[in-house]
């Protein structure tokens, strides 16, 4: 592999991961600093092919208010791994119920790194 094609894989992977930990900081703001202006976020839920927020305006409603609704969430990486401009996070979607109870269930996120900005997160929940 080229030294130019490993840096573009290191590159969104670090983007990626830095992305997280603002995300498990509950960071509305630093979450949308790694996201591109037309950033394309297709969430899992609603079954089957969840809602899709575009643009940074939609995404930052969108998070503020899955961080005021959820404040215990936060999500566990179990794997993650680059090709170029995409990124495969496997991971563990964590967060306590209204009674009180830890729930999790195992995610796939697929995003889409160009010029350090994430541009497109694809989710997948196993059911």
């Amino acid at each position: 592999m080229s030294p130019i094609r490993m840096q573009r894989i290191e590159s969104a992977m670090r983007v990626v991961l830095e992305y997280v930990a603002a995300f498990n900081r509950h960071d509305a703001m630093l979450v949308m600093s790694y996201l591109s202006d037309d950033c394309v976020y297709q969430d899992a839920v609603p079954a089957p092919d969840g809602d899709v927020f575009s643009g940074k305006e939609a995404l930052s409603r969108y998070f503020r208010g899955l961080f005021e609704k959820v404040p215990c969430v936060h999500i566990e990486i179990e794997d993650i791994f680059g090709f170029g401009p995409r990124c495969i996070l496997r991971l563990r979607y964590e967060w306590t119920d209204e009674a009180g109870i830890k729930r999790h269930v195992r995610m796939l996120d697929v995003f889409k790194v160009e010029h350090e900005k994430i541009r497109e997160v694809l989710s997948y929940m196993k059911g």
